[in-house]
């Protein structure tokens, strides 16, 4: 086992062993065709942990499930982001700091549109107005340059993850639901789907600036503790009716390690890969909550859904034409 010395010392901080070896496989595959196919297969499996994930929120209270997942993979990554990867440089610190107010932003909109909207709606919102706006930011932040068969696999899956979207609206406007429920839905999934985005693109430029990009994935993590718990907590204690500690801890361990898997999985692949496009791939994730949505929640899904959700797929293979 090697001992890593690639971060230093930040100020006012202490160097600490870790091992390298799967440091140096990153760094040795990064802008490599093993890198990219890595990459592809890291966003496809988050986009699969993530509808799983996003599952996991809506059940229950979304707001106390979110809180009890970041207690749980919180607690989980404090002892490594403390003794265990070497500690942020001078410069990666405001990343971090940028990264917990966005996630946290994230966090809030997800959880408050998943408290006024049917997962099939909201859900596809959120995912749908993400990818286009992550390529463009990708654009002039990494200076990528995407293929022309890139950029239609990408309005595919957006066109068809939006389209989606508005078939879901007009079957919950048919079917009578509350209006005013459904703006607020709408209204917290199209800030998901922004915030998406910032946090794709902010996530991406933190751990490409970290040396050690695990020093970055266990700070991010152990961040967690202070956001969503907070809000969480305030609401536990106003609660006239009492909550299934058991089942919410049980949802919260659940929901942590399918969390690491997604975003730990679209961080490395952000490394590895081209931005604007893993991003995309990941929101492949509807294809997997669409279905959850119907095994699940018991949600109807129409031919009309199916041939977009093949759209999707279709874009997703376009992009690795």
């Amino acid at each position: 086992m090697i001992l890593a010395n690639s971060q230093g010392l930040s100020a006012g901080s202490k160097s600490k062993p870790v091992p390298m070896d799967i440091v140096e496989i990153i760094k040795s595959v990064e802008g490599t065709e093993t890198g990219a196919l890595i990459a592809l297969v890291l966003a496809l499996m988050s986009a699969m942990a993530h509808a799983i994930f996003g599952a996991v929120v809506k059940s229950g209270d979304p707001i106390l499930n979110r809180g009890a997942i970041n207690i749980c993979y919180g607690t989980a990554a404090a002892p490594i982001a403390l003794f265990v990867t070497p500690w942020p440089t001078p410069e990666l610190w405001p990343i971090l700091g940028i990264a917990y107010v966005v996630h946290f932003a994230y966090e809030w909109f997800q959880v408050k549109s998943f408290e006024h909207g049917a997962f099939v709606l909201v859900y596809p919102i959120g995912r749908g107005s993400g990818p286009l706006l992550t390529a463009l930011a990708a654009m002039i932040v990494f200076d990528e340059i995407l293929t022309l068969n890139q950029w239609l696999g990408i309005i595919m899956i957006s066109g068809g993850i939006l389209a989606l979207a508005q078939v879901n609206l007009r079957s919950a406007i048919a079917s009578g639901v509350n209006m005013r429920g459904l703006k607020l839905a709408i209204g917290f999934a199209l800030g998901t789907g922004v915030l998406i985005a910032v946090y794709t693109t902010v996530d991406a430029y933190g751990i490409r600036l970290a040396d050690n990009p695990f020093t970055f994935l266990a700070w991010f993590f152990f961040s967690g503790l202070f956001g969503s718990p907070i809000i969480a907590g305030l609401k536990y204690r106003r609660l006239e009716t009492p909550v299934d500690k058991a089942a919410l801890f049980t949802r919260g361990l659940f929901g942590a390690l399918i969390g690491v898997i997604s975003f730990g999985a679209i961080m490395l692949a952000t490394r590895l890969g081209q931005v604007a496009t893993v991003a995309a791939l990941r929101e492949t994730s509807i294809i997997f909550g669409t279905a959850l949505g119907v095994f699940i929640f018991k949600e109807k899904v129409t031919v009309p859904r199916l041939l977009l959700i093949g759209l999707i797929a279709a874009g997703a293979v376009l992009i690795e034409w």
